[in-house]
């Protein structure tokens, strides 16, 4: 008797315990999902060619992001990162605040530079003016 006990006990135990795994994994599988669509609206919002402001581009991954991104202040200038290591590296590595204009080669502070989306996918690139950027369309 006790030892039917035990058996229908662990059974239990196992049958509950492999649901909750299931459940796990679709709230897992469902977040990924989430995650893509929303990286996928985010970059939707704005077409190739448009130029965006600074807030909403992260500055390190050199990405539009679609939504305004972690302030990041350095030398009374104000940069953008999607995440603490994103904000850290902009802190403390300076290559990662500058931009090279694909127009003119040369060094742009990401800060003052004319932000265009350059990619459905949201890369964006960093031009030292508008004029550079019209420049740079006319040759590609």
């Amino acid at each position: 008797m006790i030892r039917k006990t035990i058996i229908i006990a662990l059974t239990t135990f196992t049958i509950v315990s492999c649901k909750n795994e299931i459940k796990k994994a679709e709230n897992s599988e469902s977040l990924i999902e989430n995650t893509i669509e929303d990286k996928t609206e985010n970059t939707q919002n704005e077409q190739v060619g448009s130029h965006v402001p600074n807030e909403l581009v992260c500055m390190v991954n050199d990405a539009y992001m679609g939504k305004t991104q972690i302030p990041v202040p350095v030398n009374g200038k104000t940069y953008y990162g999607c995440c603490e290591m994103c904000v850290g590296k902009l802190t403390n590595d300076e290559t990662a605040r500058i931009g090279i204009d694909p127009f003119s080669k040369k060094p742009v502070d990401k800060t003052e530079a004319y932000i265009v989306v350059m990619k459905a996918e949201g890369d964006v690139a960093y031009f030292e003016s508008q004029e550079n950027y019209l420049k740079y369309i006319k040759l590609h």
